[in-house]
C-alpha cells in the first residue's frame, strides 16, 4: 500500500514543482474524470457480482432454475462472485472520493508555493 500511497501523495508535489499549477490543474482534472468513471464501474461490477448468486438462490424465474441448485457449479461460482463483489461495491468505488480530495487539498496547501516557484522545467527552458 506504500507505491499507491505514494503515488497520491507525490504527483502533485511533483507536478506543481517542476510544471507549474497550470499543469497542475489539468493532473487534477485528469485524476477527477478518472476516478469518477472507475468508481462508477467498480461499483456497478461489484453490485452485479453481488446480485448474481441472490438470482441464483431465488429461484425466481426459470432461467435461474436452469443454473442449478446450490452446490452447482454455477452457485460456487456465483459465491467467488459474490465474495469479490461486496468489496468492490462497499470500499473500493468510495474509496476513490478520499483519493481525489487528499489530491485536490494537497494541491491547495502547496498552491502558494507553486505559484511562486512552481514551473522550474518551463522557466530552465
Amino acid at each position: 500500500m506504500i507505491p499507491p500511497g505514494a503515488l497520491v501523495m507525490l504527483t502533485p508535489l511533483i507536478v506543481g514543482t517542476f510544471f507549474g499549477v497550470e499543469t497542475l490543474a489539468g493532473v487534477l482534472a485528469g485524476s477527477l474524470v478518472s476516478s469518477v468513471q472507475v468508481a462508477i464501474s467498480v461499483s456497478n461490477t461489484g453490485g452485479a457480482w453481488d446480485n448474481a448468486k441472490k438470482y441464483i438462490e431465488a429461484d425466481a424465474s426459470e432461467h435461474a432454475k436452469s443454473l442449478g441448485p446450490k452446490g452447482s457449479d454455477c452457485h460456487k461460482a456465483a459465491v467467488i462472485g459474490d465474495t469479490i463483489g461486496d468489496p468492490l461495491k462497499n470500499t473500493s468505488g468510495p474509496s476513490l472520493n478520499i483519493l481525489i480530495k487528499l489530491m485536490a487539498v494537497e494541491s491547495l496547501v502547496f498552491a502558494p508555493f507553486f505559484a511562486a516557484h512552481g514551473g522550474l522545467l518551463f522557466k530552465l527552458l
